[in-house]
């Protein structure tokens, strides 16, 4: 193999070893967000049961996106559609879609503005730590 050839290699492992350090795993989203809820409620232990009432609960703050399922749809395992826009949206149990819940800043980025729009207020992070216990459970 030429020195080039090794070098090449050597850039791409590299690069590599970077993009999977960033990547997370949902049952690591799952323990960050339980670490932090324990501080605000000490003895904290996320629920799966919780997150499945939160994700299936309307609340009303806006009309057209009154809840998670009414785009998500009851299914989070199954492809939903925004109720405004139409955009098709991709599962959102990591069982079906492998991409969810990998990236902690684009994560951060959804919990907020959906949080916001659908609950109107930022999420708490058992909220969170419940949401995705939840989505982790659900098979296709």
């Amino acid at each position: 193999m030429s020195l080039a050839a090794l070098r090449l290699a050597g850039a791409l492992l590299g690069f590599l070893l970077a993009s999977s350090a960033a990547a997370e795993f949902p049952a690591e989203m799952v323990a960050r967000y339980a670490a932090d809820a324990a501080k605000a409620q000490p003895g904290y232990v996320p629920s799966a049961a919780a997150g499945r009432e939160f994700f299936l609960r309307r609340f009303d703050v806006s009309a057209e996106l009154p809840g998670c399922a009414t785009c998500h749809t009851e299914n989070p395992a199954a492809r939903g559609k925004h109720a405004i826009t139409g955009k098709r949206i991709a599962p959102l149990a990591p069982s079906a879609n492998l991409d969810r819940f990998t990236d902690g800043a684009h994560v951060e980025k959804w919990f907020k503005r959906n949080c916001t729009e659908i609950v109107g207020r930022e999420c708490t992070a058992a909220e969170k730590a419940n949401f995705v216990s939840f989505l982790l459970t659900v098979r296709p």
